[in-house]
């Protein structure tokens, strides 16, 4: 398998650290609300990589931490009135329930920030003696320029980004504030400030930064170095620069071997942004939308791409959706009748010509998790199954043709199960009295009846093998 690493700005083989392992770890969210549409994107991505990479045969380490202390937790705590703890908590359980709604399977381990803190002190304490960290007045810095490499993952030159920033440096100065010994210094521990919640430390009470913590717990739950690091492209600099710097400062070794970014996602063309008023959380697209549309949505592109969500789309992603989940479940109506007798020369052929569209699929896949090619190797093989495959077909090939589709959709976390609703008595009385009436030729008390149904939002179709129906 290829992969785009964002180090070296290439596409590589890829290797595991350890043949047969992997080991990823994804930032997540920061809980202090419901997660939105562009955090879902990087969850479905790398959920993908990791069901591609179980699919090949691997042992995946699949790490993604909560962050669950934080300035914007803290100040919807003090909002409510209620304990920092208490927000987090909510919000990991209302992501959870959206990751199980988008099929994105629990990380192997969802550590919390919070309960890694002993490790973060000691993580802090080896810079300290190494040089790399110093404290002024109970918050402790990085010193960026301790560390040569600087800058090698986002591309920035060390002297240019301090430049960059001359005049808030000089108004820092100025006003006194500035406590740094450079201004490029970041925090590794800061001073715990009144209502805030805190833990003990060498330096005193105070509270973790950001981007040590996830330094810190993929070091525990995976190991010194990670096979593959990911997240969203907006998380290269600072966070995933500093997380380099800190980790190889105090390891002594390379921090992630390959570095995964999911582009940015846009609403109508434009940046995601309250103001706007164009910022959707999963929980209110869930509300217009299946989610297995949106994930099916988001895989429509590639990872890399800039992705624009807007309501034609996604519309246009459901049709999409929808031819294959209305082949899967032609395939399983046939499958209720077919004939269990063997198979004659050409439908071994038709069987045969299966196998290349799960070909299509893995080469698409093996090329930087290209799932917009894949999904295009899945729609060849439902125009194949449509036309190779009938009612008239042994059982054995619908089950071959049904099983391909199934196995390469789950492999991108779409569902196939197709829930077979019960109707209520009241309209499968109307669908047989619909039925009765077509016999009769008395079609506009059919058509009349359809109408009914469409407003209960039931939407019949006439097939070879009967009435089906389906909820609009």
């Amino acid at each position: 398998m290829k992969i785009y690493n964002t180090l070296t700005r290439t596409k590589q083989d890829f290797v595991p650290i350890k043949e047969g392992k992997v080991g990823i770890y994804v930032c997540g969210p920061t809980v202090y609300d419901y997660i939105h549409i562009g955090n879902a994107r990087p969850m479905i991505v790398f959920d993908t990589l990791r069901r591609y990479l179980l699919y090949k045969g691997y042992d995946v380490n699949y790490v993604s931490n909560f962050t669950d202390v934080d300035d914007k937790i803290i100040k919807r705590a003090l909002e409510e009135g209620v304990p920092s703890k208490e927000i987090s908590e909510r919000f990991i359980k209302e992501v959870k329930k959206d990751m199980k709604d988008l099929n994105v399977m629990e990380a192997t381990t969802h550590p919390k920030a919070t309960e890694e803190i002993p490790d973060m002190i000691d993580m802090i304490k080896v810079l300290i003696d190494k040089g790399h960290a110093y404290e002024v007045n109970g918050t402790v810095y990085f010193r960026t320029r301790s560390f040569k490499d600087y800058g090698k993952l986002s591309k920035k030159n060390i002297d240019e980004l301090e430049a960059g920033h001359r005049d808030e440096k000089h108004a820092l100065k100025v006003s006194g504030e500035d406590e740094k010994e450079d201004f490029l210094d970041f925090v590794l521990w800061k001073p715990k400030k009144e209502g805030e919640p805190s833990w003990p430390s060498p330096w005193g009470d105070g509270r973790p930064g950001w981007h040590l913590e996830c330094s810190v717990m993929s070091k525990k739950y995976i190991g010194d170095i990670i096979d593959i690091h990911a997240g969203g492209e907006d998380l290269i600099f600072p966070h995933h620069e500093n997380e380099i710097a800190q980790s190889e400062a105090a390891n002594d070794v390379e921090f992630a071997r390959y570095w995964m970014h999911n582009g940015f996602l846009r609403i109508d063309g434009e940046k995601m942004s309250k103001s706007l008023g164009n910022f959707f959380t999963i929980r209110e697209i869930g509300e217009k939308y299946p989610l297995q549309v949106i994930r099916f949505f988001i895989l429509s592109a590639h990872y890399r791409s800039p992705l624009n969500f807007s309501d034609t789309l996604v519309e246009s992603a459901k049709a999409s959706l929808e031819r294959i989940l209305t082949a899967v479940s032609k395939l399983e109506d046939m499958l209720a009748d077919a004939d269990d007798r063997s198979l004659n020369a050409e439908e071994e052929k038709i069987s045969a010509g299966l196998k290349d569209f799960e070909n299509k699929f893995d080469e698409a896949m093996e090329d930087d998790l290209n799932t917009a090619d894949a999904i295009a190797a899945i729609f060849e093989l439902v125009k194949y199954t449509n036309s190779n495959i009938s009612s008239e077909s042994p059982k054995k090939l619908v089950e071959e043709g049904l099983g391909m589709i199934r196995k390469l959709c789950d492999i991108l976390g779409i569902i196939t199960e197709i829930k077979k609703e019960k109707l209520d008595s009241e309209i499968e009385a109307l669908i047989e009295e619909r039925q009765a009436a077509r016999k009769a030729k008395n079609f506009a008390r059919a058509d009349e009846i359809r109408d009914l149904l469409a407003a209960e939002g039931i939407i019949l179709e006439d097939t070879r093998e009967g009435v089906k129906w389906k909820r609009a």
